[in-house]
């Protein structure tokens, strides 16, 4: 299965609504990135969008939480509708937060990025939903795909495979019709597409366009 999931960071936040309408009926979920300016150096969004988000659309929202205290809104996100979170194991105290996420009814999340390996979230992975590999550093859109971040979607599928896991592995960062072939060989089954998507004239069209292009290569 491939799974598509826009990034809204890179749509028209003034005409938001619009633009996940455009894809509400090709996309698999909604990926969120929430930004606080300390992890890492921008600042984007927070409940109140994703509560607006949830009134627009009926897909499952993803929130990524680049966040240095995640644990502390997770119960917001969860009231404004949020369907998952995702946190990033370079804060560290993984496993409370794994905890707190189940305990305010969201699906559970880890992410890692580019810089890291498949060792830093491996003792984690039997207790989460998702795995979130990162492919470009994390902060701003647009940027290139980084190909080394494929080497821990390869050591994940493995292990999880192994394990008999249902986790997913999602991957953020680059993923276009050009690189999303190599992710989905990787390993990866769930992808992170914001320029791809929402840069393009046909938004649905794209999305279709990403899943013939994984399917073909992965």
């Amino acid at each position: 299965m491939v799974h598509i999931a826009p990034s809204i960071l890179a749509a028209d936040f003034a005409n938001l609504g619009d633009a996940v309408a455009l894809v509400e009926g090709a996309a698999d979920s909604l990926h969120v990135d929430v930004m606080d300016g300390h992890f890492v150096p921008n600042l984007t969004i927070g409940p109140p969008v994703v509560a607006s988000l949830r009134k627009a659309t009926k897909l499952p929202l993803d929130c990524h939480l680049m966040m240095t205290n995640p644990g502390e809104y997770f119960e917001a996100f969860a009231k404004a509708g949020a369907t998952s979170c995702t946190v990033h194991v370079e804060i560290g105290d993984t496993a409370a937060l794994i905890s707190s996420m189940r305990d305010a009814g969201l699906g559970a999340g880890l992410a890692v990025n580019p810089d890291g390996n498949y060792d830093m979230v491996k003792p984690f992975v039997g207790d989460i939903d998702l795995l979130l590999v990162m492919s470009v550093f994390p902060g701003f859109g647009g940027q290139s795909f980084i190909p080394e971040a494929l080497d821990t979607v390869r050591a994940a599928r493995a292990d999880i495979d192994a394990r008999g896991l249902s986790t997913e592995i999602q991957i953020d960062g680059g993923i276009d019709a050009s690189t999303i072939g190599a992710a989905a060989a990787a390993g990866a089954d769930n992808f992170v597409a914001g320029t791809a998507v929402f840069r393009n004239d046909d938004p649905a069209q794209a999305i279709d366009r990403l899943r013939v292009a994984a399917n073909a290569d992965g």
